[in-house]
């Protein structure tokens, strides 16, 4: 049995050379123009170094092309493939048959992957596009584990990837128009406003009392009917890596650093800890680290068959969590760290800094920082400076075990 790729999301080249440094073998990411991520922060030249970067790791990026295309978008998706050549990324996530058969054409040899959205359920659909040319594809969420499996057996010559983290559709991926139809926001365009995760008040009108509107509740959470659980399959990891599947893949390229580096490092130590010690191979350890991200509560999603009740949060939409991104290890000095500040710090605080490649956190109480620019002493930085670079000191041993682009986190709970 291989080891799985993990795969990590990277909405801005910060957040792929966290996912590196933190364990990811490959990242996807792509142009806002032509991917679902209308928000994302790459620039042509920033995946131009963010691939040579990967590629000097021995790591691979994948460009996401995966957007279904209307006639208004042909002239930005040529030119989009047309820059295929000059990045040179490891393959391309595509969706759309049309821009398949297309990438294709004008860039024969590159390896195209089929993406969730185009809602892959069955050793059928799989064996379909393996006829087409097609490299990977990955399974819709909506597959459970037993069928993985069959797909599996039925489909030995083409790779297979599942997302095994992030935030889950109601609807089919990508393929939902209540945003669209509500804000003019598409999501098949990578901008969906989540109106499915807003709380709806229904009203009920009997017909002898035209104008007498009266409140159906659901029950006493409220009505968030449409809100879903995050998906998380890290209890159920051991089974997963059994039907030997080759990528595990996270949602998030509009998330932070802190959540690029949380998710790869819990993933990574699991994976590793598992093909090592299988028998002995423990989930608690895991899923402690992915309670520190903010969530809406996990689920399991489709893994056993039908989803249940359990999978939606009725009670409220917004991610919760007694832990926030405390900030980012930015630069250093022989005796200190600069560190961007991403959560309002008070002096007396305590920091739990990640260091990369180890799985027990480091703990630091800010007895004294200063404004890395000016080097006044500070007693807090407040909500309205976020961002603020400061200098936190450390020893030695600390300045070896966090390189730049660590990331720290701090508690909230009263």
């Amino acid at each position: 049995m291989n080891k799985p790729e993990l795969l990590l999301p990277a909405g801005s080249l910060e957040r792929l050379k966290t996912a590196f440094l933190y364990g990811a073998d490959a990242v996807y990411c792509g142009l806002p123009s032509v991917s679902l991520r209308a928000k994302s922060c790459f620039t042509t030249s920033d995946l131009k170094e963010g691939i040579d970067f990967a590629h000097q790791l021995g790591k691979k990026v994948y460009l996401t092309l995966n957007l279904f295309t209307h006639n208004g978008d042909l002239e930005r998706l040529t030119e989009a493939v047309k820059m295929l050549h000059l990045l040179r990324p490891d393959g391309v996530i595509v969706a759309d048959p049309g821009v398949f058969s297309f990438v294709g054409k004008m860039c024969p040899g590159l390896p195209r992957h089929i993406s969730t959205q185009a809602n892959v359920c069955s050793s059928l659909t799989v064996d379909f596009w393996k006829q087409q040319g097609a490299t990977l594809c990955v399974l819709g969420r909506e597959v459970p584990l037993k069928e993985m499996r069959a797909i599996r057996h039925d489909c030995p010559d083409i790779k297979l990837e599942v997302f095994v983290h992030g935030a889950m559709c109601i609807s089919y991926s990508g393929r939902c128009l209540l945003s669209n139809f509500m804000t003019g926001r598409s999501a098949n365009k990578g901008n969906c406003a989540h109106s499915c995760r807003w709380k709806y008040k229904v009203y009920l009108e009997e017909e002898k009392r035209p104008g007498e509107l009266m409140l159906w509740e659901e029950d006493e959470h409220g009505s968030y009917v449409m809100n879903s659980r995050d998906l998380c399959l890290m209890s159920r990891l051991d089974e997963l890596m059994d039907v030997g599947l080759d990528s595990f893949k996270i949602e998030g390229r509009n998330k932070s650093e802190y959540y690029v580096a949380v998710a790869a490092r819990a993933y990574r130590h699991a994976i590793d800890d598992y093909f090592s010690d299988p028998e002995n191979w423990k989930p608690n350890t895991y899923l402690a680290e992915l309670a520190t991200l903010q969530n809406r509560g996990y689920t399991l999603g489709f893994f056993d068959g039908n989803a249940g009740p359990d999978s939606l949060n009725y009670e409220l939409s917004a991610s919760t969590g007694d832990w926030r991104y405390a900030g980012q290890i930015r630069g250093k000095t022989d005796d200190a760290v600069i560190f961007e500040v991403k959560h309002k710090i008070n002096k007396g605080d305590v920091l739990t800094f990640l260091p990369p490649g180890q799985f027990e956190p480091i703990q630091y109480q800010v007895d004294t920082f200063y404004d890395a620019e000016r080097g006044v002493s500070l007693e807090t930085i407040s909500c309205g400076h976020l961002g603020q670079a400061v200098r936190l000191p450390m020893s030695q041993e600390m300045l070896e075990r966090l390189p730049v682009l660590s990331v720290a986190r701090k508690c909230i709970k009263e």
